[in-house]
């Protein structure tokens, strides 16, 4: 669908093997900018660029005018059809430097951060010529004035980007924000605090897209950002809870912590451990936030900005 003028999100769905019985349905959001030429961001898992190059038919366009893929991390579902993009169109590939050793040795990812069904979503490694950093500038569409800023937001993962495009208030995050009530995953809690306070204080955000979740507008986009500081606030607690039941025990405290959260059963697997596993070193900071931290619905629009006690 078309979300902005020039700017299109596409939902491509997926499924992960936990086990023989346990097939867990997921879905990844791409954008698609059709400017002069077309950028995207983030390339869904391996398979997906016949549905990316359908959906550019289907607006007019041909996959042949891709001239870039921002990539906002480096794990299976945002770079698994990376490299048939590349291959088929020629297009340059942009990411964090932090985010480029698992990009171009999706082995050495595998390795490091072992995902059910790895090497059946992600199609293989690629090459990034682009490196973006904390405040670059990407230009989108030239003829219309829009492009993009780089913000930096680890957590999720250590090179996590988020993308705020100029003029029309909408901020694409990747995996940066958190959704309350799902399968929280990210490697520092602290990182993810810090990156979503940041996120929290752009003014006149409009338009909040996210990699799994639903767009957010005005207000509300305000609100998705302070509910996910609420979860991971959640999540610790949780954490800390079931850690002193079980100190000694990882995937005890998983599956406490999981029953804590009301999460699915099945959802207490070493990858999720992995998550929890974060928190454990914060057992003696039972918050994780600083102060109050209050969040004002007034940055919505482009208004003057809200009191924050943000730090």
């Amino acid at each position: 669908m078309q979300v902005i003028p020039h700017i299109h999100m596409l939902r491509i769905p997926f499924s992960i093997s936990i086990s023989d019985t346990i097939t867990i349905e997921r879905f990844v959001n791409t954008l698609v900018v059709a400017g002069s030429q077309i950028t995207l961001i983030d390339s869904g898992v391996a398979g997906s660029e016949e549905r990316i190059f359908d959906y550019i038919r289907s607006i007019g366009r041909d996959p042949s005018e891709i001239a870039l893929l921002i990539l906002t991390h480096s794990h299976p579902d945002h770079i698994g059809a990376a490299q048939a993009i590349r291959q088929k169109t020629g297009c340059e590939i942009a990411a964090h430097p932090a985010e480029r050793a698992w990009i171009e040795d999706v082995n050495l990812q595998c390795r490091e951060r072992p995902v059910p069904g790895f090497h059946s979503l992600v199609g293989g490694p690629v090459p990034v010529d682009r490196l973006l950093d904390d405040g670059d500038a990407v230009e989108l569409c030239a003829r219309h004035g829009l492009d993009c800023i780089v913000f930096h937001t680890p957590g999720h993962s250590a090179g996590s980007i988020s993308l705020l495009v100029n003029r029309s208030g909408l901020l694409f995050t990747g995996d940066a924000v958190p959704v309350a009530g799902n399968i929280p995953v990210y490697d520092d809690v602290l990182a993810s605090v810090v990156s979503l306070k940041r996120l929290a204080r752009i003014d006149g955000i409009r338009t909040l897209l996210a990699s799994w979740d639903e767009p957010h507008h005005g207000i509300l986009a305000y609100q998705h950002l302070r509910n996910a500081l609420a979860y991971l606030q959640q999540v610790h607690t949780a954490v800390l809870g079931a850690a002193a039941a079980s100190p000694d025990d990882l995937m005890a405290i998983c599956r406490r912590t999981v029953a804590a959260l009301g999460l699915p059963p099945d959802a207490a697997t070493p990858f999720l451990a992995r998550t929890f596993s974060a928190h454990l070193p914060l057992c003696n900071r039972p918050r994780l936030l600083i102060d109050e931290d209050v969040l004002s619905d007034d940055r919505a629009g482009g208004g003057a900005g809200p009191r924050s006690l943000l730090t």
